[in-house]
């Protein structure tokens, strides 16, 4: 996770710049370095119940983990009230998502990966990206087919409690629009967040538990339930065989994971406000009636054209559309099938699709459905007064008016987005890579989508054959995909450590 469960009040300093004090950053960064070890415990065991376990590969980063974490907690330690300010606050949400990559990659270590693997796997869990290394998972160790799951469930909460708790209140990229009774837009952090994260991580919990039962019911073995609930639910993609989920033939599994991946792209605040009595939340929400027309259309046109140019039949097409389309858009990653393999139409539409993402306040990435619609109401309204420059013609957003710094910072971020697209393409391709790797790599990888296109990174591939310079741009690049870029440009400004 990225923040602490502990209640945090953040109080926004206005007057003056006063110095930015480490402590607190520190304080945090060393619960989640213990927290990282405390989740190993479930596969080290694992280990240990196995004859010819490798009872180190997590009993070292384990009680390593737990003991620096420890040594850092107890020196940073403070009697006194916990207090972050904005600058704080960015900090420690940068920091997390390069540190817990780096301690994550160790068990892999441990298994013979080298280093850049290790952490190419380990950042791809965290961030939900689902792009992998390892060529035999089949014949992997259960514990490791494990962690990575369990690396992507924990991202995918991370990712969560950032999105609805501290970006909002930061006014990263449009962030404050989605302000909830966790977070304002004046950037007070109110005492009983605690209650809402603890809410939160109890229907998530509770979903994964629903997801499990769901795929052991429909046909999957006990492990195979969890590890895929666990990174459906997260959007994340991870599979233990090599063939993704098309390795499960039933037709059921494949609709289950549909309805379970939808369900991890809508905004989890969503789930709270219907528990608390608004039934009508999931009809009413902008962005998940976006997000259901764009996977309806998009499902529905790609199964007319692959029925159309294949011999497969309509209800065939439908479903791997339909599952390709979802896990795609929702940037879960999955594949039932090598979509590329299509024609020219479908693989350009797969690729548009890489850029959308689910919803705000959900596990998935990409740009996401309200900035979408934002952008949209900015494109209307400037046509509109191009039309009628003396009319009066407002900008709203879920009823709500929006402010002009939010919708600044939607444009600024769509742009930063592509432009940030663009040029780790370039990098990429100046690594050695062909134009589709390079150019889908990136893609995928800012938006944390996992499999892109081409024969190299494809459906059907990985990413182990890839250059280890190529490796590091992309576990950069999908940081700074999950951490929405603003956030991390903010760390390069001189002015933020002045």
């Amino acid at each position: 996770m990225s923040v602490s469960p502990d209640p945090v009040p953040i109080k926004t300093r206005f007057p003056g710049r006063p110095q930015m004090h480490s402590f607190p950053v520190v304080f945090i960064l060393s619960l989640l370095v213990m927290g990282s070890g405390a989740a190993m415990l479930v596969p080290f065991l694992m280990e240990m119940g196995e004859a010819d376990g490798n009872v180190l590969m997590f009993a070292v980063p384990m009680f390593g983990s737990l003991a620096v974490g420890g040594l850092v907690f107890g020196a940073s330690r403070s009697t006194f009230e916990l207090v972050l300010d904005h600058r704080q606050a960015f900090l420690i949400t940068g920091a997390s998502w390069f540190i817990m990559p780096l301690v994550s990659a160790i068990p892999f270590t441990f298994h013979g990966m080298s280093w850049t693997d290790a952490v190419f796997e380990a950042a791809s869990g965290l961030t939900t990206t689902g792009s992998t290394v390892i060529g035999d998972l089949d014949a992997l160790h259960p514990s490791l087919l494990l962690w990575r799951s369990l690396l992507q469930w924990i991202g995918g909460v991370g990712i969560i409690v950032i999105a609805v708790a501290l970006l909002p209140f930061m006014r990263v990229g449009g962030m404050q629009l989605l302000s909830t009774e966790s977070s304002d837009p004046s950037g007070k952090f109110e005492a009983r967040a605690h209650v809402f994260v603890l809410r939160i991580l109890t229907i998530y919990a509770a979903m994964t538990l629903l997801c499990a039962f769901v795929y052991s019911s429909l046909g999957m073995s006990g492990f195979d339930a969890i590890d895929h609930a666990l990174t459906t639910l997260s959007t994340g993609g991870y599979s233990t065989h090599d063939a993704s989920f098309g390795h499960f033939e039933q037709t059921g599994l494949h609709l289950a994971a549909i309805v379970f991946m939808i369900a991890g792209a809508i905004p989890f605040v969503a789930y709270l406000k219907f528990i608390d009595g608004d039934r009508t939340i999931f009809l009413r929400d902008p962005q998940v009636r976006s997000l259901l027309i764009i996977l309806l259309f998009a499902s529905v046109s790609l199964a007319v054209w692959h029925a159309s140019t294949s011999a497969a039949g309509f209800g065939e097409a439908l479903l791997a559309s339909a599952f390709n389309t979802v896990s795609v858009v929702t940037t879960t990653g999955y594949a039932s099938t090598d979509y590329t393999a299509w024609g020219g139409a479908a693989i350009t539409v797969f690729f548009a699709l890489t850029f959308l993402g689910g919803c705000a306040g959900s596990t998935s990435g990409g740009i996401k459905a309200y900035r979408l619609l934002v952008l949209y109401q900015v494109i209307r309204r400037y046509l509109m007064r191009t039309v009628m420059p003396s009319r009066v013609v407002s900008r709203t957003f879920d009823g709500r008016r929006m402010e002009e710094d939010a919708w600044i910072g939607v444009l600024v971020m769509v742009v930063v987005f592509f432009v940030t697209f663009i040029m780790f393409a370039i990098a990429l391709s100046l690594t050695g890579l062909d134009f589709v790797t390079a150019l889908s790599g990136s893609a995928t990888a800012i938006t944390n989508v996992g499999p892109g296109l081409g024969e190299i990174i494809g459906p059907a591939g990985n990413s182990a054959s890839l250059p280890d310079a190529a490796k590091w741009l992309l576990s950069l690049e999908m940081i700074l995909g999950r951490l929405e870029v603003l956030t991390f440009l903010v760390l390069l400004l001189p002015s933020f450590w002045d």
